[in-house]
């Protein structure tokens, strides 16, 4: 249990908005700011250094089939996400009316409801997307803290623990604007701001060429296999359902884009089944789980998805039983079992020696065909839709390896399987290159700050 006294003085603090609950009065965001006030520089906020900061109002979406007649839209989860094409799109009649909603390039988002703290530096693969209006839109001026310095220190622990000290809310926690303005803010050195931000621009250029090569490949494999219209109706004969896999019985099995895509390759394509060209697809078996604050870290389904793969939680590796099965081994393809079944990650240097959870399906291509290729055909709308085809369940709705392992999977040429599997492997390299150099210029951030106690002390 934490105490503290506080007095009159510390209630009427106008950063803090005259609030008397004690999770903010006693929050690691007072001691990050009682650090900050040892700084040897002068302080700023986030106001001072944003032409504006801002949140949207709430607005009724209408979402439309696909681009033609609608822009690519994000919600706030999903601009944390390594592929932020979600598949949705708000209609062009409503964009027009929310233009101060669409995100450009070189902005800083901070998610406010729910999850808080997560802070985005938007590259151009943002632009020409809405974002939700439950995001905070930071966009910097380069006045006294540059852009990606700025970017930099909100992400690490001193930023995050302001941008979360303020929360409000009973069930879903909230953040807002006029709270992000007050943050303090070092003015650093130019020197030093200008290392950080090279790091900082160095890893967007990155992640947007990383996009540009992954697109390329997926692009490539819906070329080749033309994505089919849903059929509604068809009739099933019992010999098929006996003869199918655990003789399944739904409609959706046999009715979807899936099956059509399924019989399309099977018509006019040499193929193997997925199990065939993978060493192993399997999933660890269910563990009891020891949490600790300086383990390794343990990544949940979804985490596997982020943009920086990194979780809160961490694992005691001497109470871990099976560790080797749950460690993520680069070069592995990751499919979640649940929730949402479909998608599928590419382990790079980020995912590497993190655990992730028994409801992560890996699999570990063989020589049979390259593993770039595998994924971009699984991380396309095509492989999505063969994924999908074996879902089951009702309320919360599963995939297993042995489904996995009958989706069939098209030899194409040599010469376009290797440019597919070379342009993942670009992909990969520039992901982790990517996250080293953020990482690097957050860390950077942190340990001058936390030298200055130091300095105090001598």
């Amino acid at each position: 249990m934490k105490t503290g006294i506080i007095n009159s003085k510390t209630l009427l603090r106008s950063n803090l908005g005259y609030r008397i609950d004690p999770d903010v009065h006693l929050s690691d965001g007072v001691q990050a700011r009682e650090q900050l006030t040892l700084s040897p520089y002068d302080l700023s906020t986030v106001g001072e250094n944003a032409s504006k900061v801002f949140l949207g109002n709430i607005f009724s979406r209408v979402f439309v089939k696909d681009i033609k007649h609608g822009m690519p839209y994000l919600a706030a989860s999903d601009t944390v996400l390594a592929n932020i094409e979600t598949g949705r799109y708000l209609s062009h009649k409503q964009v027009k009316k929310l233009k101060y909603l669409i995100l450009k390039s070189d902005w800083i988002l901070i998610t406010c409801s729910g999850t808080l703290g997560n802070v985005i530096y938007t590259n151009k693969t943002f632009e020409n997307h809405i974002a939700t209006h439950d995001l905070i839109r930071v966009i910097p001026n380069d006045n006294k803290v540059n852009k990606g310095t700025l970017y930099a220190f909100l992400s690490g622990k001193y930023g995050y623990n302001q941008i979360t000290q303020s929360q409000f809310g009973g069930v879903v926690k909230h953040i807002n604007d006029v709270q992000t303005k007050s943050i303090l803010v070092p003015v650093f050195p130019e020197s030093f701001q200008q290392e950080v931000d090279d790091l900082i621009q160095e890893s967007a250029r990155l992640r947007e060429e990383a996009a540009d090569v992954l697109q390329q490949a997926i692009q490539q494999i819906e070329k080749i296999i033309p994505y089919p219209a849903k059929k509604n109706v068809k009739c099933v004969s019992s010999r098929t359902i006996l003869s199918s896999h655990n003789k399944r019985f739904e409609a959706n099995y046999y009715i979807s884009e899936g099956h059509d895509i399924e019989e399309y390759i099977y018509k006019h394509f040499t193929w193997k089944p997925l199990g065939e060209v993978c060493e192993d697809i399997s999933r660890p078996d269910i563990f009891k789980r020891y949490y600790v604050q300086n383990g390794i870290v343990f990544l949940g389904g979804a985490d596997i998805f982020l943009s920086n793969p990194d979780s809160k939680k961490q694992l005691s590796k001497s109470k871990t039983a099976n560790i080797n099965s749950l460690t993520i081994k680069e070069n592995t393809i990751l499919i979640p079992r649940s929730g949402t079944i479909g998608n599928v990650a590419w382990a790079h240097a980020g995912h590497a020696q993190k655990l992730a959870s028994e409801h992560v399906i890996r699999l570990q291509p063989n020589d049979m065909l390259k593993g770039g290729y595998i994924y971009a055909f699984l991380s396309s709308s095509i492989g999505k839709a063969l994924i999908q085809k074996h879902i089951f369940g009702s309320v919360i709705q599963h995939i297993e390896p042995p489904h996995l392992k009958l989706i069939p999977i098209p030899i194409i040429e040599d010469s376009i399987i290797d440019d597919i599997h070379n342009w993942v492997i670009e992909y990969s390299k520039k992901v982790g290159m990517a996250i080293e150099k953020e990482k690097k210029a957050i860390s950077m951030v942190e340990q001058e700050i936390d030298s200055w106690s130091a300095r105090k002390e001598n």
